[in-house]
């Protein structure tokens, strides 16, 4: 099998926004096949330009707009309730105190930090958790455990490969 068959099922497996793994090597490959083969490149750039998977445009350079959908929704809620908790411990510590309880302020401002910094979390939990594959449009369930597990081993991977190739 040829290094072209190889990476054109490697592209096909991958995630629609997820980086291509030998970007740097492929990059080399196609100027020294431009420098040796001018007229064979231009074919081959034509053919990249025409084919079905290049033709979606916004789906291989960024994040498709389903899974983008999906990530908002996990987001908000998962962010959304903790920061709201976190304000209204504000308009509760108040109403609290003008009735004439003692409330230490250390304790508003623990609370408070403690609720705007589960929604910050929030938001990175609703990301990771939510299914990156387009072909998938139910979610795996209401907390998201096993595409959390999925995406953040995938993410794992990626940074150790990174740290690989900066080496």
């Amino acid at each position: 099998m040829s290094q072209n068959s190889q990476s054109d099922t490697q592209e096909a497996n991958r995630l629609p926004f997820e980086p291509s793994r030998n970007r740097k090597k492929a990059e080399k490959r196609d100027e020294q096949d431009s420098s040796s083969e001018p007229a064979t490149a231009s074919k081959k750039d034509s053919a990249r330009k025409s084919s079905p998977k290049r033709a979606k445009g916004s789906a291989s350079s960024g994040i498709p707009e389903e899974v983008s959908r999906r990530m908002v929704k996990r987001m908000a809620l998962f962010c959304g309730i903790p920061t709201a908790f976190g304000v209204s411990s504000f308009f509760v510590s108040y109403f609290a105190v003008t009735q004439g309880v003692k409330l230490p302020t250390t304790a508003v401002l623990l609370v408070s930090l403690g609720l705007f910094g589960l929604g910050v979390l929030g938001l990175s939990y609703g990301a990771i958790s939510t299914s990156w594959d387009e072909s998938n449009p139910k979610p795996n369930g209401f907390l998201g455990w096993k595409e959390f597990s999925l995406n953040l081993g995938r993410m794992k991977e990626a940074w150790a490969e990174a740290r690989e190739q900066s080496k």
